[in-house]
């Protein structure tokens, strides 16, 4: 990346703001972008596709066909890269044995191959000792060569060879040696020690996991943290609640507060209390106790009837509808709109549309792990491609959307290694019990999403990158990012396997705002809940003004001192830095139609 898009160019060409009608509603004329009734599958096809996806954990087979047949092919014709994985499958070989052999005459220092840096599986000493040892560096050489085999194929598209490289990983993780009793030393030494309780345990467990996952009920823990009482317990109240979602207001822990209210608009693929966890990590509590008043969209978990609601429903809805209650509450001033995941993609879209109207609704622009930029979005655009989407649309359309536990599904995908395979070892083979965290608890209370909703969302921005190109459309008009007129505060998270880092350090090729970018340890979650005082915390920080000079990502991070701490307490100056205190203002406002509605959490949050 060596230049920026002149996104503040696109503008009306009078120069003038234009006055445009609210999105459109449910049930209105659908999008340019979508299919046309002529080109919509046959409703026997679908039913079929849907009826497919149920033993292929919603994965097209024809995209992993064509994936694995790019490459097979463009393989079968390319002789010198044949001959290449021969001489290095057989150097690998010699390399083994002759490592094997001078393990007779005792341990060496240099094993023949390292495990990558995210790779914990052979972290324990045990894997160190014959035979565990060669079962660990034969399994790692297999790993290498096949993730040679399956890259720098000529004439492999981009997008099949990341994709034969996953199911490569995929089946190696399936056939690891850390998977099976007979080759895990940890195992068998567990095994021995307790004369095979550990396997009791871990039977008892995998039957009570399988009676749950029957019924349909959360894992053994969650119970401990219900929301209202353990979790999302900051106190406040509903003042606004529509069919999509409720707005609540928390209560003031002071007389005086900073003027500008903070409104978060948070990702509806999950509940908004990853914000409001328990009151020692809650970010909104946080906020309350250092002055601000704080608003939180919570969204309603969508049921089959509401497949018909889009992108612009959600932003009418969502987002607009919450700055007008808020605006009616706290009349007279900005708001700092903060957006954390989804929800800061939507957030830009609002504020790109404000900025079009010329409405100067919003003081500033937060974005926590948030991408407007979806060309290198991680190994979630391995899913992303017309195949995969037309079959994910064929199982929402029978659905009427798209259900938490195959969300869930598809990114345990992405980490087999450790979200799939490693848990089922330590669960059901030693027989252990992580126990449960407050930000275990919130992953596992996940949400449905509305099939129209879903399918513009990853069709629009995923797949075709609409809203960073300019072509992404509200009232029938593309809205352009750098319309935005509040400074941005970016934050993102370093181990982001959902939103990586150097996907949303793509905020700064707008050149025509002020932006804050601030990369701080952890991952997706954690990174953001990084409370004051949390162990092993530190993060990165950049100013970049508008119209100066654009930094690439890695310069950038190699420049850029590591400060030791929290984002938060920065967070909190940087809000405070032109705003003065005011009384603190009432709880809603029933003259102007926001009565309070009943106290938070509300009940959408509640909705399973």
């Amino acid at each position: 990346m060596n230049r920026r898009p002149s996104l503040a160019s696109r503008v009306n060409p009078s120069g003038a703001p234009t006055v445009a009608s609210a999105p459109r509603s449910a049930g209105a004329e659908a999008a340019p972008c979508e299919r046309s009734e002529g080109d919509s599958p046959a409703p026997l096809d679908r039913v079929l596709r849907a009826s497919l996806a149920r033993y292929t954990l919603g994965l097209s087979p024809a995209a992993l066909w064509l994936a694995w047949a790019d490459w097979a092919i463009h393989l079968g014709a390319a002789p010198g890269k044949r001959i290449q994985l021969s001489e290095k499958g057989f150097r690998k070989l010699v390399r083994f044995v002759a490592y094997s052999l001078s393990y007779a005459w005792g341990p060496g220092d240099d094993d023949c191959i390292a495990p990558l840096p995210q790779d914990r599986r052979f972290a324990s000493e045990q894997w160190r000792k014959p035979p565990f040892v060669f079962f660990q560096q034969w399994f790692l050489l297999q790993q290498q060569w096949w993730h040679n085999a399956t890259t720098g194929v000529s004439g492999v598209s981009a997008h099949h060879e990341q994709l034969a490289t996953f199911m490569a990983r995929q089946a190696l993780d399936m056939v690891s040696p850390v998977n099976f009793i007979p080759t895990n030393p940890e195992v068998l030494s567990a095994t021995l020690a307790e004369g095979g309780m550990n396997l009791v345990r871990g039977a008892l467990n995998f039957w009570r996991d399988w009676e749950r996952a029957v019924g349909d009920k959360p894992p053994p823990g969650v119970e401990r943290f219900r929301p209202g009482d353990q979790v999302a317990a900051t106190p406040g109240e509903v003042v606004y609640r529509n069919r999509l979602i409720e707005l609540i207001q928390y209560r003031p822990t002071r007389a005086d507060v900073w003027a500008e209210p903070v409104l978060f608009v948070p990702a509806w693929i999950m509940k908004y209390y990853i914000l409001d966890l328990s009151p020692h990590n809650s970010l909104v509590k946080y906020l309350v106790d250092h002055g601000h008043t704080v608003f939180m969209m919570s969204w309603r978990n969508p049921v089959a009837a509401d497949r018909d609601l889009g992108m612009d429903d959600y932003l009418r809805l969502g987002v607009l509808d919450a700055l007008k209650a808020i605006n009616a509450i706290v009349p007279g001033v900005g708001v700092n709109a903060v957006g954390y995941c989804l929800g800061g993609t939507l957030l830009s879209i609002a504020a790109a549309w404000l900025g079009r109207e010329g409405k100067q609704a919003l003081n500033s622009v937060t974005l926590l792990a948030a991408q407007i930029d979806f060309t290198e979005a991680g190994e979630l655009t391995l899913f992303i491609d017309d195949s995969q989407l037309s079959f994910l649309e064929d199982v929402m359309w029978e659905q009427g959307g798209l259900d938490a536990r195959r969300m869930g599904g598809t990114f345990q995908l992405l980490r087999s290694a450790d979200l799939i395979w490693s848990r089922l070892v330590r669960e059901y083979l030693l027989g252990q019990r992580s126990e449960m965290t407050d930000l275990m608890a919130w992953n596992a209370d996940a949400t449905r999403m509305p099939y129209r909703m879903h399918s513009e969302y990853l069709r629009q921005l995923f797949l075709n990158n609409d809203l960073f190109e300019g072509r992404f459309l509200v009232d029938g008009r593309p809205v352009s990012l750098g319309d935005i007129q509040a400074p941005l505060f970016v934050v993102a998270t370093e181990s982001d396997h959902v939103a990586p880092w150097r996907s949303v350090y793509k905020i700064n090729l707008i050149e025509s705002i002020d932006t804050t970018f601030v990369l701080t340890s952890g991952g997706h979650n954690a990174g953001i809940v990084s409370e004051p005082g949390h162990k092993g915390r530190s993060l990165r920080i950049a100013r970049h003004r508008a119209h100066s000079r654009y930094l690439g990502p890695d310069e950038w991070r190699a420049r850029a001192p590591v400060v030791d701490g929290s984002w938060w307490p920065l967070w909190i100056e940087w809000l405070g830095r032109s705003t003065q205190r005011v009384p603190a203002p009432p709880m809603g406002a029933p003259e102007r139609g926001y009565a309070p509605l009943g106290p938070a959490p509300g009940n959408y949050v509640m909705q399973r």
